[in-house]
């Protein structure tokens, strides 16, 4: 039985082509190895301390988030498992893709909602206000009344 014949390969005529391939090759690499740092250091935080999955709840977000640290670490997690997947799908997309066409609307596609998935995440992350105002606390579990926030 003989090998199935290949079609030939996306062309790579350009040098400035091959630069930024590498380029997202070394960044997925090295966002692999970030990311399972900061997956493990969130899984512990969240799960290993203190009650474990009972203890989380919206006083608890709020309360991590009420430091600035953690709201930059939750963001750089955010942005580079974006990044990190987007590229990862745009790998398949190249390699599964028959038409020049559906590559470029696939990509497009792919493209457009990793910047709003980015948007939305950083919106959710850096405008988060666990006590509005005039709010009495009663909405927080497990406080029984005022903002410990503030």
């Amino acid at each position: 039985m003989t090998a199935p014949e290949l079609s030939q390969p996306m062309p790579r005529t350009r040098k400035r082509m091959n630069a930024t391939y590498r380029w997202w090759w070394v960044f997925q690499r090295v966002s692999g190895v970030i990311l399972v740092v900061l997956i493990f250091t969130h899984l512990f935080v969240n799960l290993m301390m203190g009650d474990g999955v009972s203890q989380i709840d919206f006083a608890f977000v709020a309360g991590k988030w009420a430091a600035w640290y953690w709201q930059v670490i939750d963001f750089v997690m955010l942005l580079l498992a974006m990044l990190h997947g987007t590229n990862g799908m745009s790998y398949l997309i190249n390699d599964y893709a028959r038409s020049r066409r559906s590559r470029a609307i696939l990509q497009a596609i792919l493209g457009i909602a990793a910047v709003v998935i980015i948007v939305l995440g950083s919106l959710v992350i850096w405008t988060f206000e666990p006590c509005p105002v005039d709010a009495t606390g009663a909405f927080l579990p497990g406080v029984p009344s005022g903002c410990p926030f503030n």
